[in-house]
């Protein structure tokens, strides 16, 4: 039977039935989600497309636009901010190309002199070569190129003085576009649309760096004369228009009615078994993620099933395919060969041929790295597997929608990693499932990341008075805090920079904080990378196994003067993951919420923290196989923070005994920092915490959660509007954890710098409980 024919004969939630009922494999499956197919609803072309335009597009097969497409692309013609927020394969790029190559083709002058032009935005360059493939495959005359990193000095001449449609990243836009306008006049004179594709990639502290770059952008446009219309396309999230507002600081108009045709998508959430491995404390460890996709891989590529692994790392999708590989040599010695890894570091050429092998069914089973999700390219798959859960739902929805591309029935498998959160979603798919996918978390206003900005910009055209409302309420403070350290000089035109480097250089835009460190391979020297100064210690320390781009590297030495680490490529066999202690003081309470006689805060602080030691945790099991200490400094942090207090006589009164408060505070801690991006499009990582049974600044037991990066990133922000269900979501995931007195999956922490110790089960879901009844009093 052919993979198609197999496809046809089995739905979705048959088949996964089929995996779920397999010898030892009772109550691995916690939950099916169906989502019911729907037809497509099409709609007519509209009279502004240029008919060159149209013409091309049917010849690639599209008849007529799905209604979203039109709704958006119309929207867009008429000059209005638009954003696109609808599911994976959806076709949002042609709602923005439809416009954007009409308004070029149309203004072209009649000797070929360049009209409108278009300015397109990718978080990364793979995503950029896709769609100048994409647009170059429609034959049109149209000057389209990159200008990125890989870019040379010819081809980027050419962009500047002849591109009608450059595809860049925001990284360029900030380090060259932007500094040498002057040089892009003419192309930023007549750009008439702005596409920022993949928008809710920009979130965290590199979103508010990209909302002010283009706020710059915007400046810099209408110095020239020109006010182009911004189009946003966007997977599934929560209130795109207000996202994609803050984004651009424009009005902007939501198209989310998805109007594309769609099969029947079963989704399971499955959660593996407890092992006999011991971790830290004794504590149960749960079968690794990958083991347990390695294991679906193999039976779905035995039923000849198309099937797509999403990983974490490189080496995890090679084990993976290898783990299946072997288990399908056991069953048919053909099989083996038609299972790939979907490497890291692969050459394009060598992309499409993977792409080619698996579409044409020569190939069954793909594990890549999740890393790889914005650049891959294929189609009509019949199943994803999932080895934890992704970080955000739009991210999800976006690895399940590589399955059942048209109206193809597809299966998705979620399956859980040894984490609160994903623990606590196998086990409440109402999370998943029963509510709006999340809101794209940044602060804009965060005077870490305006402040560069603000600098670059008075390079690029002094700053004026008439400016600062473009850069937000907070501008203008952060300009006289400027003037005083000397890097901008008010003059009777504005304010200008007075340094002798390019302003641009101040920061780094995908960077949370410290002087950015190399990542050098030891054997050529070659810079492979690099590394936030925030993160370096935790991350990129001596000794520590290092994932970049899906290959895994040990770090040999680490050097924080000349900022620069050296490591080389190695298969250790273990992860590794940072220890640390923290101390934390109270700087300005902004905002606060009364839960009966407890209280909500929100504010600034300063945060005293020092990585300490290293676990060694051997893959794929997760055992703990060893701890190795270091000397490293401490580093000082002025953030945001979410905390709460509790006084003493509630505490008692709960049967609370004061013996029983650091291990409950200190549970209760770490199991909201795994709960928090359920709520906040954040990595547990992003965050920390620190719980004390009596805090100096509030003289009472005192829980905080702060941001990892200076001035905040609006995560804890949104924890703190958003406190009630996600404290609620903490206590749940406490007590419904399988475990008997804790364990990695609720309140065990792979950072903590106190060994885990003490950390109460009991008294932490007895805490949350006395919390929350204040909140509901009301």
């Amino acid at each position: 039977m052919t993979s198609t024919a197999s496809a046809r004969a089995h739905s979705g939630s048959e088949r996964l039935r089929r995996l779920a009922a397999g010898p030892g494999r009772e109550g691995r499956l916690t939950h099916l989600e169906t989502v019911p197919a729907r037809p497509a609803i099409e709609a007519e072309w509209p009279g502004w497309v240029a008919s060159d335009v149209r013409d091309a597009f049917v010849a690639t097969g599209v008849s007529r636009p799905w209604r979203h497409q039109l709704e958006a692309a119309d929207a867009a013609h008429a000059g209005e901010h638009v954003v696109l927020s609808t599911g994976t394969a959806s076709g949002k790029s042609l709602a923005y190309q439809l416009p954007a190559l009409s308004a070029v083709r149309r203004s072209r002058g009649s000797r070929g002199q360049r009209g409108a032009t278009v300015l397109y935005l990718a978080p990364t360059k793979a995503l950029a070569q896709d769609q100048l493939a994409s647009i170059t495959s429609l034959g049109l005359d149209v000057r389209v190129t990159t200008h990125d990193g890989d870019s040379g000095r010819d081809q980027r001449d050419w962009a500047r003085d002849h591109g009608e449609y450059v595809l860049t990243n925001p990284d360029m836009l900030h380090r060259s576009l932007l500094p040498g306008h002057a040089r892009w006049s003419a192309f930023l004179g007549q750009l008439r649309y702005v596409v920022v594709d993949e928008c809710h990639h920009y979130r965290g502290v590199f979103g508010a760096h990209v909302s002010q770059v283009l706020r710059r952008l915007r400046r810099i446009c209408a110095h020239y004369g020109a006010h182009p219309t911004f189009v946003l396309a966007s997977a599934t999230v929560a209130e795109p228009a207000t996202a994609a507002g803050r984004l651009t600081g424009l009005p902007v108009r939501a198209v989310t009615d998805d109007a594309s045709p769609r099969g029947e998508v079963s989704l399971a959430l499955w959660e593996p078994p407890f092992t006999s491995y011991a971790g830290e404390h004794g504590a149960p460890v749960r079968r690794a993620a990958s083991s347990e996709c390695a294991d679906l891989l193999a039976d779905l590529v035995s039923e000849e099933v198309r099937t797509l692994a999403f990983v974490r790392s490189r080496r995890g999708a090679e084990q993976v395919a290898l783990t299946a590989a072997e288990l399908l040599a056991e069953v048919d010695p053909s099989l083996p060969g038609r299972v790939a890894a979907y490497r890291g570091g692969y050459l394009p050429e060598e992309r499409r041929a993977i792409e080619r092998s698996l579409r044409a069914g020569d190939l069954l089973g793909l594990a890549a790295t999740n890393a790889l999700e914005l650049g891959i390219d294929i189609a009509g798959l019949d199943a994803v597997l999932m080895a934890g859960f992704p970080g955000t739902r739009a991210a999800m929805w976006q690895q399940v929608g590589r399955a059942g591309r048209g109206a193809q029935d597809a299966l998705g498998i979620l399956v859980a990693r040894d984490d609160p959160l994903d623990t606590y979603l196998v086990h409440h798919p109402e999370a998943l499932f029963g509510r709006p996918v999340e809101a794209s978390v940044f602060d804009p206003d965060n005077p870490y990341v305006l402040g560069p900005h603000l600098c670059a910009a008075a390079q690029e055209i002094p700053l004026t008075d008439a400016d600062l409302p473009l850069f937000g309420d907070t501008a203008r403070d952060v300009v006289e805090g400027l003037v005083q350290a000397g890097l901008l000089r008010r003059r009777p035109r504005g304010w200008f920079w007075t340094d002798r480097r390019r302003a641009a250089d101040l920061t780094d835009i995908r960077s949370v904080g410290g002087a950015p460190v190399q990542l050098v391979e030891a054997e050529t020297g070659r810079v492979v990378g690099t590394v936030d100064g925030g993160r370096v210690h935790s991350t990129a320390h001596e000794g520590a196994v290092y994932v970049h781009r899906g290959e895994t590297w040990l770090v040999e030495t680490l050097d924080l003067e000349e900022h620069v680490a050296v490591m080389s490529r190695a298969d250790p066999g273990y992860s590794t993951s940072a220890r640390e202690i923290t101390d934390i003081t109270i700087v300005e309470e902004r905002r606060h919420q009364a839960w009966g006689r407890a209280r909500l805060s929100l504010g600034e602080v300063d945060v005293s923290h020092q990585v300490v030691s290293y676990l060694k945790r051997r893959q794929p099991s997760g055992e703990v196989i060893g701890e190795e200490l270091l000397d490293l400094p401490e580093r000082a942090l002025r953030t945001t923070a979410v905390w709460w207090t509790v006084p003493d006589d509630l505490l008692t009164d709960a049967g609370l005994t004061t013996a029983d408060l650091p291990g409950a505070a200190h549970a209760a801690e770490h199991c909201s920092i795994g709960l928090l991006p359920l709520f906040a499009t954040c990595d547990r990582w992003d965050i920390g915490g620190v719980s004390t049974a009596l805090h100096g600044d509030t003289g009472q037991l005192t829980v905080f959660v702060y941001d990892g990066h200076p001035g905040g990133a609006g995560f804890s922000e949104r924890g703190f509007e958003a406190a009630r269900a996600w404290l609620g979501a903490t206590r749940e995931a406490i007590e419904s954890c399988a475990c008997a007195e804790g364990c990695p999956s609720c309140i065990q922490s792979p950072k903590c710098g106190n060994q885990n110790s003490p950390l109460d089960k009991v008294g932490a879901a007895r805490l949350l409980e006395v919390l929350l009844d204040g909140s509901r009093d009301e």
